[in-house]
């Protein structure tokens, strides 16, 4: 590597006292005005083209307005112009400091939003945030003291050989940096693909889900290309990867293929759809997320299970809402031998019937199962219209609901029953004898 050092030239002491001078000239008020036009219209027309509904989670427009990535975006544009119209009539001194903020302010907003949107949960979006904070703000001041392009000139001269080609520090860094806007504006437009798919879907939810995943797989893959093309890397290596990463698959990585690959299967054949009610390897729950690699599966206690997307192809999946949300719960009771059954059974049916959360078509049934030792047991059979809301409420509902009937039936609920018969010469029915002469 070879480095050839240079001496930089700050600003002088004289060019900062002419740049004084002429922000205290009458033009830097109409340079000021001039500003405060273009910011002003810019909130006007991103305040127009958003609506009078705030958007919290919008990318672009933000929350009020100003703290949206068009506002600063649009001002800079708009400052642009302005100062290409005036550069020949006025000399220009307050665009020399707002020009560089708001661009630092366009890129800090865009990087933030963006990656608050595609990572909502990760705790290194602060990082990266105050990180981009510094580095905006930092080149900022460079720029306006005109220090910026003599440290990209000596960050030029420090080059160094890889293979047939040279590179210098100032393209690496140019090259990260716009490989970093790249994948941020490739996620930024898959973000907003999906939440455009995915908004207002019913019974599509999972086609648009596949949708969605292979838009933002295909987003990702073009701006990693891109961005590593500009950060100078020859893309004709990457086969020689991908030779690396196919013998990986085949041996390390095939779980984590199949996942993908069933995940893809379940959302394209929709044998599996958002809001389900499975049971999977003895959990039951409804499914709330079906990713490339793995389904979410919530319990009515409030339990997540994350299933690999393989087991729901290779396992058997009981599925209670594939082609009907109802589901059939039966309860048991016994009641004394002598009952009018005939009787009996219509009420009950009419008074499960009543539940809130019992279905009417199919109504309720009321059979007779067993001859008990302690009484006849009735089986009561009804189904549930949403079983996501949990059964075990339902059942008891409907298990309170047959007992109101028969308590307002006069009908017995028999307690178990033993008779005990004694056979005479044996040591029992000695025992007997003797208890009862010495009671008499």
């Amino acid at each position: 590597m070879t480095t050839t050092v240079h001496s930089a030239r700050p600003i002088t002491a004289d060019e900062l006292h002419q740049l004084w001078l002429q922000l205290q000239q009458p033009t830097a008020l109409l340079e000021l005005a001039v500003i405060v036009g273009c910011l002003g219209l810019a909130w006007a027309v991103v305040r127009l083209w958003r609506g009078r509904e705030a958007m919290p989670g919008s990318i672009w427009f933000g929350e009020h307005v100003i703290d949206g990535v068009l506002f600063p975006a649009l001002a800079l544009l708009l400052a642009l112009g302005a100062r290409r119209l005036m550069v020949d009539q006025v000399p220009l001194a307050v665009f020399r400091f707002v020009i560089p903020v708001l661009l630092s302010l366009a890129a800090i907003r865009l990087t933030v939003k963006v990656l608050k949107a595609a990572f909502p949960a990760s705790g290194a979006v602060i990082v990266i945030e105050r990180t981009v904070s510094w580095l905006a703000w930092g080149a900022t001041v460079l720029w306006v003291t005109g220090i910026l392009p003599l440290v990209l000139d000596e960050l030029d001269q420090i080059t160094w050989k890889v293979g047939a080609s040279t590179l210098s520090l100032r393209n690496l860094i140019e090259g990260t940096l716009s490989a970093v806007l790249v994948l941020i504006l490739s996620l930024s437009l898959s973000s907003a693909i999906e939440a455009r798919l995915l908004k207002g879907a019913g019974d599509n939810l999972s086609l648009r889900k596949i949708l969605a995943n292979v838009m933002r797989a295909l987003l990702l893959t073009l701006g990693l290309m891109l961005a590593l093309s500009a950060a100078g890397v020859d893309l004709t290596a990457l086969s020689v990867l991908g030779g690396a990463v196919g013998v990986g698959l085949g041996f390390g990585l095939q779980k984590l293929a199949a996942n993908y690959v069933s995940g893809f299967v379940i959302l394209a054949e929709r044998s599996l759809r958002i809001g389900d009610l499975v049971q999977v390897d003895n959990f039951e729950g409804r499914i709330t997320d079906i990713n490339t690699r793995y389904t979410v599966l919530r319990s009515v206690q409030g339990r997540e299970a994350i299933v690999p997307n393989e087991m729901l192809i290779t396992q058997r999946v009981e599925n209670a809402s594939l082609a009907d949300s109802k589901l059939m719960l039966m309860t048991t009771v016994q009641v004394a031998y002598g009952t009018d059954l005939d009787v009996l059974r219509p009420v009950l049916r009419e008074a499960v019937a009543q539940v809130p959360r019992v279905a009417s078509e199919p109504g309720p049934g009321v059979h007779l199962t067993a001859f008990a030792p302690d009484g006849l047991e009735l089986t009561v059979s009804f189904w549930l219209l949403d079983p996501e809301n949990g059964q075990l409420g339902a059942r008891s509902e409907v298990n309170l609901a047959i007992l109101r009937c028969l308590n307002a039936q006069g009908v017995e609920i028999p307690f178990p029953q033993r008779v005990v018969r004694t056979v005479p010469g044996t040591a029992a029915d000695s025992a007997r004898h003797e208890v009862s002469s010495a009671a008499s």
